[in-house]
């Protein structure tokens, strides 16, 4: 077992590709989007929040990118790519 440059993991015969995951957060005042130590989508309104961690998970989905997008403090993950 052992990682891959290409953030790939591999466990016997099964490949496993790493999943981003952007989390939609209280910051502040109000929302924010965290991935990898960054924030961005900042928000009053958590929906305009999500809306914007769903935008930038699509482009990472379109770019060959698994990612996952998941809201602090609801039960569950709010939606998968």
């Amino acid at each position: 077992m052992g990682f891959r440059s290409l953030g790939v993991l591999e466990t016997g015969m099964k490949t496993i590709h790493e999943r981003s995951v952007l989390t939609v957060a209280r910051s502040g005042v109000g929302w924010a989007v965290e991935l990898d130590g960054e924030l961005f989508g900042h928000s009053a309104d958590k929906e305009i929040a999500k809306a914007a961690a769903h935008r930038r998970a699509l482009q990472m989905q379109d770019s060959g990118r698994a990612c996952q997008v998941r809201v602090s403090g609801e039960h569950g993950f709010y939606g998968s790519f």
